[in-house]
Parts: C-alpha cells; structure tokens; sequence
C-alpha cells in the first residue's frame, strides 16, 4: 500500500490508477490456490470467513500464516466456518505456538482467531431454536453475529411441541431491543411462522437437517418456512447459519 501511494505522490500513477491497485493490493493470493481478503470488514461491515470443508491442512496453515504476518490496527477477526474438530486438532499447537488468541466452538465447528482490536457493539440479535437437536446450526448463528460486533440473546429448545416455552424467551428478546430474530428449526419447520406472527422485527428462518421419513434432510423445514403465511421471513438454505447470521448483520449495519 504504501509503494502503491508513493507512486501516487510521485506523480507516476494517477487517482483512478491507484484505487485500482489498492482495491487488488487486498486480494491476498496464496500460492495460487487461496485468496485472503484482508479488507472484507471495511468493505461489507463483517471479517472474511474462510469455508474450510474440502481444504487441506497445509491450505489452512497459509491462511493462518497470511493473516498473522498482516496484522495491522486495523485488523479485523479471522473466521473458520465448519472445521471439524480433527482439522481442529491438527491446527491447535501452531495457533499456540504463534501465539495468537482463539477461540474454538465445537458444536459449530468454528475457529475464531482474534485480532485484539476491540469493538463497539452495534445492537442484538435473538436466537431460537425448535430444538436440542438444532443447537449446532444456532451456534454457528451465534459466533457469527458475534464475530460481526452484535450481542446475543439465544434460547434453544422452544419449539412448537412445548409452545408455552417460546413466550418468555420471546418477551425477553423484545424487551432487550433485539433488531433480528434468527429462527432455527428441523421437523416440520413451523416455529419462524410462530414467532413472525408475534413480533414486529425481521425474522431470518433457518431450516434444518433434522427430522426423519418426509422431513429427512430438512427440505420440508424449508418448504413450511418458504410458504409461510407469516410476513416478515426471509429464509436461508438448509444448515446455513453463516448465511442468516450474515443477513442479520446486514440489517443491523443499515439501520
């Protein structure tokens, strides 16, 4: 950036020429096969999230490796969606001898590596699932919203066989001035039609895998929530708990 700015300053590049290369000077590239986007916080609002289902041990070590040799003050966190907790493990005594500060959720099967640059928190985001069952796909919600500078009020197993469970949680929710309500649910995916009929912010539903017979792999979930007569729902993918977390902090960075 700064032999970038220097050109600028000499006169050998001009203003259009130089947010060009400050705009591809923030595509990392790693050895041809990763791309680290170092300026994903100030360009969408939330840090770049690495997908780690399919990539090797070694691609995770140059990400890591990248993003620590390119701490700055204004660093941003570092996220790992769906690490399972093998790739975890083989990871863990590099992150310790670095000495980086992390953070581990297994049952999202997230990695978080901190950049130390504390944050104001921009508002709250509720959290509700059906069930146990739906527990890791809220917690992938949770670490997100988090990593994206939001509070959390979560409650979990409140679905609509025990229906009289939902309505304090929900109270509370409202009375802390949550801005989003995200709705976890397998089954028959019936809770976010509940819950938008009640509240009077956006609901992000969340189908997922759970169920069984014609609600294996959670299609009837999403089915129920994309037919929902409820207003309000905007429904994301099966599982996808990144995705509504991402969403919710949409929201929240445009209020």
């Amino acid at each position: 950036m700064r032999e970038i700015l220097e050109k600028l300053l000499n006169g050998k590049i001009d203003i259009n020429q130089c947010e060009n290369l400050l705009k591809a000077n923030n595509l990392l590239e790693l050895e041809d096969s990763v791309k680290l986007d170092l300026s994903r916080q100030n360009r969408t609002g939330f840090p770049e999230a690495i997908f780690s289902q399919g990539k090797s041990h070694e691609d995770l070590v140059l990400i890591i490796n990248a993003f620590i040799e390119n701490l700055d003050e204004n660093s941003k966190d570092l996220i790992f969606t769906r690490l399972d907790d093998s790739k975890f493990k083989s990871l863990e005594n590099n992150l310790k001898e670095r000495n980086i500060d992390f953070e581990y959720n297994k049952k999202a099967n997230i990695l978080v590596i901190k950049s130390n640059n504390s944050r104001k928190k921009k508002g709250k985001v509720g959290i509700l699932t059906a069930g146990t069952s739906d527990i890791p796909v809220a917690e992938e919600v949770r670490v997100i919203v988090e990593g994206g500078g939001c509070e959390t009020i979560y409650s979990y197993d409140v679905g609509v066989a025990g229906i009289h469970r939902l309505f304090p949680k929900l109270s509370k929710m409202l009375e802390e001035d949550v801005k989003v309500i995200i709705v976890c649910a397998g089954m028959e995916g019936a809770l976010p039609s509940v819950v938008a009929g009640l509240v009077d912010v956006p609901v992000v539903a969340v189908p997922t895998s759970v169920g069984y017979g014609v609600g294996e792999g959670g299609k009837t979930a999403l089915y129920a929530m994309l037919q929902s007569c409820a207003p309000g729902i905007a429904v994301v993918n099966i599982d996808n708990g990144f995705g509504a977390a991402v969403f919710a902090l949409s929201i929240i960075n445009n209020i």
